[in-house]
């Protein structure tokens, strides 16, 4: 069942997946609330949405935001939980419902609450669910965004340099995570649920780069390193010490045991999941 126009605070309206969350909601006829520092400089909105002042470091703002909200869509950006407990309960003291973007990295322990080492992921699933709100979680494996990363490096040199190219790993398009958010929002039957978000099949980081490359109409290939040279990588671009290791693990556990595919975004939206191939045909010009 759908609810009649549902007002929506969105926070991370400007994020990879809040973007599309918040048209995705404006057609479907909820009002969006979309969370912001400066309302007055909230130029990048679609028409229809309704800037709000917050911060996620202010609960009083959060609070004040989240009044008159039926629901919240809430993104964590932070690299820790700190402030979650006091961001969570402020947002969901009027709501009845929250969708978290949160991650294919939480996994769920028996008799137990879920664990999400490195990540705040896990944590702040946590305080959603003791919260007493009608809750659901979107654990999406990588973004196909993210192949943003290498754009720089096709377009010099049509090559990517990196670890673990035999690793098979699913990415989702981050318009598909929107829409299973937009239907959690809006519609009942969600609540409780952990959806694994995948794209529709998982090719190894080496294939990802062919197939970007067959796209985009250059050819581009994959170059392997060492992981002790992926880890200077890492921690020279900034990534937190404390899950550089982790996702280099990450990585090599996937050559011998690829990520699975799932057939959410099937179920819940009713249309299949977006290929890399054609979200890198729609990003082509990032690549050229």
């Amino acid at each position: 069942m759908v609810e009649q126009s549902p007002k929506v605070l969105v926070v991370g309206a400007n994020g990879t997946v809040g973007r599309h969350v918040t048209p995705g909601l404006l057609r479907s006829g909820a009002e969006v609330l979309a969370l912001t520092r400066e309302p007055e400089r909230a130029t990048q909105l679609p028409r229809g949405a309704t800037p709000v002042r917050g911060d996620l470091t202010d609960p009083e703002s959060l609070a004040a935001a989240a009044r008159e909200a039926d629901a919240v869509f809430l993104a964590w950006p932070l690299h820790s939980a700190e402030g979650a407990a006091e961001a969570v309960a402020a947002l969901t003291g009027n709501a009845r419902r929250v969708v978290y973007l949160s991650s294919a990295a939480v996994r769920d322990v028996p008799g137990g609450e879920p664990e999400s080492p490195g990540r705040p992921d896990a944590e702040v699933e946590a305080l959603i669910a003791r919260s007493g709100v009608r809750y659901t979680f979107l654990r999406p494996h990588g973004f196909m965004a993210n192949a943003l990363r290498w754009a720089a490096e096709i377009r010099a040199t049509g090559m990517v340099r990196g670890y673990g190219g035999a690793a098979g790993l699913t990415l989702v398009d981050e318009r598909d995570i929107a829409a299973v958010a937009v239907r959690a929002l809006t519609e009942d039957g969600h609540h409780g649920a952990r959806y694994a978000l995948t794209g529709p099949a998982s090719p190894t980081q080496a294939e990802q780069v062919r197939i970007i490359g067959a796209a985009v109409g250059r050819p581009a290939r994959w170059e392997e390193i060492s992981r002790a040279a992926a880890r200077r990588q890492l921690v020279d671009s900034g990534w937190p010490l404390g899950i550089v290791d982790g996702a280099l693990d990450f990585v090599a556990a996937r050559i011998d045991a690829p990520e699975p595919v799932t057939g959410t975004v099937l179920h819940v939206t009713g249309a299949p999941a977006r290929s890399l191939h054609d979200w890198a045909v729609e990003h082509a010009d990032r690549f050229r």
